[in-house]
């Protein structure tokens, strides 16, 4: 019994943490430009803000949507460097409640040790059933390993709480050029990159029903050349299609607004261009 709990209680500081919060301002302000999480005009009917933290640092943050079980958007620092792809995938244990671990854990991990049902975790979030046998759509980052630059960094955005259902021609295509080629152009010269990635809900839906399927993946970045000057710019495709569309912020912001159909969507604090 002791070894069990002892090789429970490394796994948990092996795999790291993440934390349900009530507020992003007061738990990991710094993936914000200003500090200044993006307005409440995206906010999902049953809300989640998740500080994704591993080996006891915070890696981003998270606002995931928990009836449609995909995330709103994830913000993070681009900081990217080389490194390897990880595999692990991970599920979020406080999504269930603030009872269980405040862990990123293996969904077998918290069935084996934890007595928690694959039932019960799947009501509370997506699950790696739910993304298995999918035709044309594969496992989207919002926030890109690629984008961070050591291994802990890079396996913390391998959680289901950060992937949404992405055409994978679009995924694998014009996406990834903008991650991989559009951002390193871009970001020439800045000495902070603060970026903010999102999905806006769709009407369809995978795993039968469970897992919504947005209509649009979108990006914004805010980049401090210096303490005087800054630029920004965003993207955004339709999920169906293998094409991204360069905009302004404002741009996106307008785009997002009539998506939604509320108020007037703001993503980065006012002091970020919008031209």
């Amino acid at each position: 019994m002791l070894l069990l709990l002892l090789l429970v209680s490394a796994s948990c500081l092996w795999l790291g943490h993440s934390e349900v919060v009530t507020s992003f301002e007061s738990s990991c302000p710094q993936f914000f430009f200003r500090e200044t999480p993006p307005n409440k005009a995206l906010e999902p009917e049953n809300p989640a803000r998740i500080c994704q933290r591993y080996k006891n640092q915070y890696y981003f943050a998270t606002l995931y949507d928990r009836n449609r079980r995909i995330p709103v958007y994830s913000a993070y620092l681009y900081q990217p460097g080389p490194g390897k792809r990880p595999k692990t995938w991970l599920v979020e244990p406080q999504l269930m409640g603030p009872t269980y671990p405040k862990t990123v854990e293996r969904e077998w991990t918290l069935l084996k040790y934890f007595s928690v049902s694959l039932e019960q975790l799947s009501k509370s979030q997506a699950i790696l059933q739910d993304y298995k046998n999918l035709t044309g759509l594969n496992r989207g980052h919002l926030n890109p390993s690629s984008h961070h630059n050591d291994s802990s960094s890079r396996t913390a955005t391998f959680t289901l709480t950060n992937i949404v259902p992405q055409n994978e021609k679009l995924n694998g295509g014009a996406w990834n050029n903008y991650e991989q080629q559009t951002m390193i152009r871009n970001t020439q010269g800045c000495n902070t990159t603060y970026v903010i990635v999102g999905a806006v809900p769709g009407n369809n839906y995978i795993a039968k029903g469970r897992v919504n399927k947005p209509s649009h993946i979108w990006s914004s970045a805010c980049c401090e050349v210096d303490t005087k000057h800054r630029k920004a710019w965003a993207v955004i495709a339709e999920n169906d299609k293998n094409e991204v569309q360069l905009l302004t912020l404002g741009e996106l912001e307008d785009m997002l607004t009539q998506l939604y159909r509320r108020d007037q969507v703001s993503l980065f604090d006012s002091d970020c261009p919008r031209e």
